[in-house]
């Protein structure tokens, strides 16, 4: 045995083999599976983004389509006219405003992803 017990200690220097997890990560997709205040937050957040759009689609459809039956009712008797703007003058900005909403909610939740998933 050696007399002096200084004399045995080697020195390793190199990476660890193994890393500890650090306590205070923070994990945004963990925080919503855990259902915390801060998960909750991110959530209410990505529908309060969601009602936007579709409060703005809401608003934009009843101006377009609100004004329609006093139009109709100023107009002389024509009901040629009404079917013309009820089928075709109508059908293309609808169909316009659905794509946009769709393409809203999609990049909304992409970016609600995104946010989640890159720290």
């Amino acid at each position: 045995m050696p007399q002096n017990p200084t004399e045995r200690r080697v020195v390793v220097t190199g990476p660890p083999r193994r890393t500890r997890r650090i306590s205070g990560y923070y994990r945004p997709r963990t925080e919503i599976d855990e259902q915390t205040t801060l998960g909750h937050t991110y959530v209410r957040s990505l529908m309060r983004t969601q009602l936007r759009a579709a409060l703005a689609v809401f608003a934009f459809l009843a101006l377009l389509i609100g004004p329609l039956p006093l139009l109709f009712a100023a107009m002389p008797e024509s009901r040629r006219i009404e079917w013309a703007v009820l089928g075709f003058g109508l059908y293309a900005p609808m169909v316009l405003l659905a794509r946009w909403f769709v393409r809203r909610a999609e990049r909304n939740e992409r970016d609600f992803v995104r946010l989640v998933e890159d720290r």
